[in-house]
């Protein structure tokens, strides 16, 4: 017995050891980004390395949102970020509803075309979708990104929510239609509250992926006035590249979007991951 307890106490030390050396290079890059964007210049380059400042101050943050327009880069990626992450749950909510519930000629085939082109790195069809934008005159503006950012996240989204919506009992489905709801009717009433789990989980998806993207805008957008905030922040290094504290200042007022949102949502984070393992 005491034995196998020094044995158990063992394995939780080693266990809780590499986890805490795990997370600590993972979080460092955070804490000191967090760290510098409190500093002045010279403090910085007196010691790069020390995480609590000894004069904090604000002045990188005050510089930094009145540089460049940053506010409205800001109010760009928002409203783009806005409506693509919208229009990606709600699309791909409703695909996932018709692969889960009904059956028609060549569902298989276009389930697993979804899957296949998940495969597809983006950066390969940045040129097609380059000449598609151009064709369609949705160069040079924030509404045409959104149609871009909506279809390359459809996939994945739809393939998540499939499995989740697999996991709700059919008979559900069976006991409204016998009452005469229709398909629109069961996915709205039904459906959609019972799959908040998955739909938290895709919205967090969705509205990272928009909020961070920088490839698709940064070869389509040309005005500054329709710039959005990676690429406003990718030029405001260039321009300030030996001010860090200015720069990561920047990129930490970028973040609290994404933690606004995964805070909202990160309730239902966990049962979303989960559910979208089941094979649909």
């Amino acid at each position: 017995m005491v034995v196998q307890r020094w044995r158990r106490i063992t394995d939780y030390v080693i266990r809780y050891a590499i986890l805490t050396v795990v997370g600590t290079v993972m979080i460092y890059p955070f804490l000191y980004m967090l760290s510098t964007s409190f500093k002045s210049r010279s403090w910085i380059l007196n010691d790069p390395l020390q995480l609590i400042p000894k004069d904090p101050t604000l002045a990188n943050y005050v510089t930094a949102l009145g540089a460049n327009h940053f506010g409205l880069f800001f109010l760009n990626s928002t409203l783009v970020s806005i409506a693509s992450t919208f229009l990606i749950v709600f699309a791909s909510s409703m695909m996932a509803y018709g692969f889960s519930r009904f059956d028609f000629p060549g569902k298989r085939f276009f389930f697993v075309a979804i899957i296949v082109g998940l495969t597809i790195p983006t950066m390969m069809l940045i040129i097609p979708q380059f000449l598609l934008a151009r064709d369609l005159h949705l160069l040079n503006s924030l509404q045409g990104l959104v149609p871009f950012y909506v279809g390359s996240a459809l996939g994945f989204n739809t393939f998540l929510l499939s499995g989740f919506f697999e996991s709700i009992p059919r008979e559900l489905d069976e006991a409204m239609l016998v009452d005469g709801a229709s398909a629109w009717r069961r996915y709205w009433n039904l459906v959609l509250p019972l799959a908040k789990p998955a739909l938290a989980t895709c919205t967090i998806f969705a509205f990272l992926g928009t909020w961070d993207e920088y490839a698709w805008a940064l070869t389509t957008l040309n005005d500054p006035n329709v710039r959005t905030l990676p690429i406003a922040i990718a030029l405001f290094q260039g321009e300030h590249s030996t001010s860090w504290g200015l720069v990561f200042a920047a990129s930490m007022i970028a973040m609290v979007p994404v933690f606004i949102v995964y805070i909202i949502f990160q309730r239902h984070f966990v049962a979303g991951l989960a559910a979208g393992a089941v094979k649909s």
